[in-house]
């Protein structure tokens, strides 16, 4: 059917009357004396005369030039289109296959492959919607899709499968054709493929779904992550029931390839609910989580938890206050010997890091001090400066402000707080939120020439930063936690702040965070 844009466009066609009647317009008469004979002659011509101008019309070429131009130009202002409902070419199928881990079970995969099967037409293109989306086959014939389709097999991942149909729309736009997904649906990461075939199907492109799922029974884990506590290292994991009913079931806890689990207990998890388990004080090695009840889908029943082999590393903290929240969290990062001391002692190639941190005035290190900490740094040691009126410029050395990563000046107090701004999301500021810290007093700073800043304030001044020195590392910390006065910000109240101190000792030894050694599955 034909529409038009701009229909008002077509009134351009009513000029079409005025060009007629140009060419219909006769000449004026003119009044002469002529015989009587002549005269009845002259009469006769003139009733032939209107059907001569016609003749004269459809004869002069310039006439249907005119008229056709006059056409043209009212029809291309009224933009004209087309609309149908035929589908693009059938000729090419765009196969989408679920290749998560929930296909797994019951030989749905098997399933799944037959319908894809069943779907061959002379030209496909075959994606794998897995994590991200592969294409395995790209406008291949028949007899390339069935040899295709025989080597695939799921994998122990979840499936993005908007991300494919996506995808799958880009072979369709170039090529023709229609999408066929196929899969169980009963899990997904991204977008609802619901709702990404309504918006592919709003653009004329066919998109058929295929369902291979069964109502099966099974029970497994679905979440898990790993918290530091007082007692180290502390697993937590959710588990959920996808029965239609509620079942209990038997958990059994082995350490590394142990037949014999160290720990077992029961959970009773109500239908299509989940509940959540803890495992406390976990050893170095890798922890084996089993669910030991059998059901359709056992890839779900086994949960793997890694903790790193014990790399001691010792940490000084030199400060003369005794109540300090980073003196507290030292103290519970599993695998740190912590050692205090009010003044730097003569040897410190023992440690691994020593942290600086609320020195009274009267305890400011001394030159000779802050040499050997430069010696120290130089020759591969890591330096942490916490702030304080310590490191006030008039009062402190100058030596020891060379080796900060910032030019320090004098105390800003904000009684109101300012907020802070993560600049830079990496291994020592990732899962904390530095923009819930309220701060109401620091040092003014400006970064030096190298300096990495991790965080700062609304006004730009530097609160965590690092540079390196020689073989070594200086770090600044601008969060005083000094209580014997008031506080200069509400960190160490938060539950990060442990987390904090944990990845930066980690950071310093190189042995990366706990998550580091754990990672996701299907």
């Amino acid at each position: 059917m034909v529409s038009f844009d701009n229909p008002l466009a077509l009134l351009a066609l009513l000029s079409i009357i005025p060009l007629i009647i140009l060419y219909l317009l006769k000449p004026k008469p003119k009044i002469i004396k002529v015989p009587s004979l002549l005269f009845l002659m002259k009469v006769e011509n003139n009733k032939k005369r209107f059907y001569s101008s016609l003749t004269k019309i459809i004869k002069d070429p310039l006439f249907w030039v005119q008229l056709f131009v006059l056409i043209l130009l009212s029809l291309a202002a009224a933009s004209p289109y087309f609309t149908t409902d035929e589908p693009l070419s059938q000729e090419h199928t765009v196969l989408i296959i679920d290749s998560s881990a929930s296909m797994q079970a019951n030989n749905i995969y098997q399933d799944a492959l037959n319908h894809a099967e069943a779907q061959i037409t002379r030209t496909n293109t075959i994606i794998l919607a897995s994590n991200t989306p592969e294409i395995v086959l790209n406008r291949g014939s028949s007899t390339d899709t069935r040899r295709v389709l025989n080597q695939l097999s799921p994998n122990d991942v979840i499936a993005d499968v908007s991300s494919a149909m996506n995808r799958g729309v880009q072979e369709v736009s170039e090529h023709g054709g229609k999408i066929v997904v196929i899969s169980d649906f009963t899990n997904w990461d991204g977008e609802d493929p619901v709702i990404t075939k309504s918006l592919i199907e709003s653009y004329g492109i066919e998109v058929e779904f295929i369902n291979v799922g069964r109502s099966t029974g099974n029970v497994g884990f679905i979440n898990g992550w790993i918290d530091l506590t007082a007692d180290g290292y502390t697993y937590r994991g959710i588990i959920k029931n996808y029965y239609d009913r509620d079942i209990t079931i038997d958990l059994a806890i082995f350490n590394q390839d142990d037949e014999v689990p160290f720990e077992s207990k029961s959970l009773t998890i109500p239908e299509k609910q989940t509940r959540q388990f803890s495992i406390p004080a976990l050893g170095p090695g890798i922890t084996r989580v089993e669910i030991e009840n059998e059901d359709s889908f056992m890839v779900d029943n086994i949960a793997y938890i890694s903790v790193p082999k014990e790399i001691e590393q010792n940490v000084l903290l030199i400060s003369d206050q005794d109540k300090l929240p980073s003196k507290t969290a030292l103290s519970i990062i599993p695998n740190v010997r912590l050692s205090i001391a009010d003044t730097v002692p003569s040897e410190l190639g023992t440690y691994d890091a020593i942290i600086v941190a609320n020195k009274e005035k009267d305890g400011i290190l001394t030159n000779h001090e802050v040499n050997a900490v430069e010696n120290y740094v130089k020759q591969g040691g890591s330096a942490i400066f916490v702030a304080s009126e310590a490191l006030d410029p008039n009062e402190v050395a100058t030596d020891l402000l060379r080796l900060l990563p910032v030019r320090v000046g004098d105390v800003v107090d904000k009684p109101r707080g300012v907020t802070l701004n993560k600049l830079v999301t990496n291994r020592l500021t990732e899962d904390i939120n530095f923009e819930e810290v309220a701060v109401y007093k620091y040092l003014e700073a400006t970064p030096r020439s190298g300096a990495n800043v991790l965080v700062e304030t609304d006004d730009g001044t530097p609160i965590y930063s690092h540079h390196s020195l020689d073989q070594g590392t200086v770090i600044y910390i601008g969060f005083n936690d000094g209580l014997k006065q008031e506080p200069w910000n509400n960190f160490h109240n938060l539950p990060e702040y442990p987390v904090f101190w944990s990845k930066l000792i980690n950071w310093i030894g190189g042995t990366g965070t706990i998550s580091d050694f754990n990672v996701e599955t299907g």
